[in-house]
C-alpha cells in the first residue's frame, strides 16, 4: 500500500491507543470540525509509543480546549432551543449517572441547605421551602446525552439568572460552579447560566422531582449536553477561576454546548 498524507506512515502502538481511546472518542463525538481535528490528531499519533503519552495527551487536550473556545465564541445567549408539546414528555425521565440508580442516597428535604460561595453578595444558605417559593418557570426541552440518546423533558423551577440576581451574584464573572450531594461536580459559563432556558429545577412534569432524578434541586439548561446538568445540587459558586468538572477531568469537553 502506497504512503498517504491522510494516514500515518507508522501505526501507534496498542498501549498508546488503549490509553487514549476515550479521549479520541470524545474529540470525535464533540469536535466542532468533526473529522478534521480528529484526523489531524490521529495523524500526529503516527510512530508514537507509550513513552510519548504525556506530551501527546497534552496535544489532544489542547484540541479539546480549542473546541471549547470556538463553541463559546459562536454561542448566542439570546437564541432559544426548540420546545415541544406536553404530549411528548417522557414520564418518568431517563436516569443517567456515574453509578447505578440503586446506589442513589436520597437527601432529606427538611435538613437540606443550598450553600453559596464566591462572588455572591448574600451568602446565606437556602432551604427547600425558600427555593420553592421563588417565581417558577417551565420549559419542555430535549435532553441530549453525550452517549447519543435523548428524551423530551418537562422541567419547572426558578430561572438561574433570577436566582443569581436575587443573591447578588457578580454576573460579570466567567463561571458558575456546582457541587452535589453524591460527589459530582461541574460548571458552566456565565452566558449559559444567564440563558432564558436555564433553570434550577425543582419539578418534573409539574411534580416535585423524585429520586433518582435529583431531589430537591438540579440544573436544567437547554444549551448544554446532559452531563452539564448536575443533580442533587448542594452548593453554587460564582467565580473567575476555572472550576472544571467531574467528566471534564476525564477528558470531556468543558463547554459542551448544543
Amino acid at each position: 500500500m502506497s504512503p498517504s498524507k491522510f494516514r500515518p506512515a507508522v501505526a501507534p502502538d496498542q498501549a498508546f491507543l488503549d490509553e487514549n481511546a476515550k479521549l479520541l472518542r470524545q474529540i470525535e463525538r464533540r469536535g466542532l470540525f468533526k473529522g478534521t481535528l480528529t484526523l489531524g490528531a490521529l495523524s500526529m499519533l503516527g510512530g508514537c509509543s507509550s513513552s510519548d503519552m504525556p506530551a501527546l495527551q497534552n496535544v489532544l487536550r489542547a484540541i479539546s480546549r480549542f473546541n471549547d473556545h470556538v463553541q463559546a465564541w459562536i454561542f448566542d445567549p439570546t437564541r432559544l432551543a426548540p420546545t415541544y408539546p406536553e404530549s411528548m414528555v417522557l414520564k418518568p425521565p431517563r436516569y443517567n449517572s456515574f453509578y447505578p440508580p440503586e446506589d442513589v442516597r436520597p437527601l432529606n428535604g427538611e435538613t437540606y441547605r443550598l450553600e453559596l460561595a464566591g462572588r455572591i453578595a448574600e451568602k446565606q444558605s437556602w432551604t427547600v421551602p425558600q427555593i420553592m417559593a421563588l417565581p417558577e418557570q417551565e420549559i419542555i426541552i430535549r435532553h441530549i446525552c453525550v452517549e447519543g440518546w435523548d428524551f423530551i423533558g418537562q422541567w419547572s423551577g426558578v430561572s438561574l439568572r433570577l436566582f443569581l440576581e436575587r443573591v447578588g451574584a457578580d454576573l460579570s464573572c466567567r463561571y458558575v460552579a456546582f457541587r452535589c450531594a453524591d460527589g459530582y461536580w461541574g460548571s458552566i459559563d456565565m452566558a449559559s447560566a444567564l440563558h432564558p432556558q436555564t433553570l434550577l429545577a425543582t419539578k418534573y412534569a409539574r411534580a416535585t422531582i423524585a429520586d433518582p432524578f435529583g431531589y430537591p434541586l438540579r440544573l436544567r439548561t437547554a444549551v448544554k449536553l446532559g452531563f452539564k446538568n448536575p443533580k442533587w445540587i448542594t452548593s453554587i459558586e460564582v467565580t473567575n477561576d476555572y472550576p472544571s468538572g467531574y467528566w471534564e477531568e476525564r477528558g470531556f469537553n468543558w463547554f459542551s454546548g448544543l
